[in-house]
């Protein structure tokens, strides 16, 4: 339509105009004219072709300057073409998007299927696979499965301190990624801790703020997350009862030195279903409630499993005292 409008401001006018031309008379549509009967593309082609040849008068062009005319027309059909093109890209760029989505969905199902079933080297190949990825649920999965992996009994003490670094720097691009992700903060919060075992008492003491913090963001962003909330438990455990000489340390290096109190601990424990605390509190019947449950909890992890030994051991003690 714009290219036989284009036609039409060229054609010759008055006395001046091409005897015998025969040029199709207009037809009004709702948007413009047009060439009844025939396309834009064809009159255009049939002008250029013939037009010099059917004018009647030396030195009358009937569609202006021809080579002006020509390239308008070559730049009208590659503005068509590149137009097409762009469309087949854009249509492709949708279809490659959102089959990028399905993708990554596909990959979690998996990868949650693997942890729910204990398959932790197997989790761990699967989502090393994307360490390059952009998606947060990837990469907090892996730190989780780099993590898991460097727990297991036939890791070396080499390749589990690489693992944990590794992990460590996977939370963290989780984290850089979405912010907003409760599971990228928790493990992120769970890798420093453990990063702190490589570094030194000062720089443990140092981390126990930053991981406070990203537990604490953690429940916030997920109140129902038992795990953020029972890890926040053990947190302030750790602190109720830090040995004298470690406090003596951390009143050395820091102003204010993290610190808890049993019941403070206590009372996450609560919220997370764990009992360890209530042994501490004299609590014994409600110790004893708690600690079956947190033996009895399905074990996914080797220190899942750990976890699930060390509860069966108190309760061991526990019997032994009544």
């Amino acid at each position: 339509m714009a290219l036989a409008s284009r036609l039409w401001r060229f054609r010759p006018s008055g006395r001046n105009a091409a005897p015998g031309l025969g040029l199709p008379r207009r037809v009004t549509g709702g948007r413009g004219t047009c060439m009844q009967g025939r396309s834009g593309s064809e009159v255009a082609a049939e002008f250029w072709l013939t037009g010099r040849a059917r004018a009647g008068h030396r030195g009358t062009q009937v569609i202006g300057n021809p080579p002006t005319f020509k390239r308008s027309l070559i730049f009208s059909a590659l503005s068509y073409l590149g137009f097409e093109t762009y469309q087949l890209l854009s249509s492709a760029a949708v279809v490659y998007a959102t089959a990028k989505v399905f993708r990554v969905e596909e990959i979690l199902q998996q990868a949650d299927y693997l942890y729910e079933s204990g398959e932790t080297a197997k989790l761990y190949q699967l989502l090393i696979q994307y360490k390059e990825s952009e998606d947060a649920e990837l990469l907090w999965r892996l730190a989780r499965a780099s993590r898991d992996v460097a727990q297991l009994s036939g890791t070396s003490e080499a390749e589990k301190k690489v693992l944990v670094y590794e992990a460590l720097e996977y939370a963290k691009r989780a984290l850089e990624k979405n912010e907003a992700s409760f599971a990228a903060h928790k493990w992120y919060a769970i890798c420093i801790s453990d990063v702190g075992d490589y570094e030194g008492i000062k720089a443990k003491i140092a981390n126990a703020y930053v991981i406070k913090e990203h537990f604490e963001k953690a429940i916030e962003l997920n109140p129902k997350d038992a795990t953020s909330i029972h890890l926040m438990g053990v947190w302030c455990y750790t602190f109720a009862e830090m040995p004298w000489y470690q406090r003596r340390i951390a009143n050395m290096l820091f102003a204010a030195p993290p610190s808890s109190t049993y019941e403070e601990a206590l009372g996450y424990f609560q919220r997370a279903e764990q009992g360890k605390t209530y042994l501490k509190l004299q609590n014994k019947k409600l110790a004893a409630f708690w600690l079956l449950k947190a033996k009895d909890y399905p074990a996914h992890t080797q220190e899942d499993k750990q976890i699930q030994a060390e509860a069966a051991q108190l309760l061991t003690g526990f019997s032994g005292k009544n």
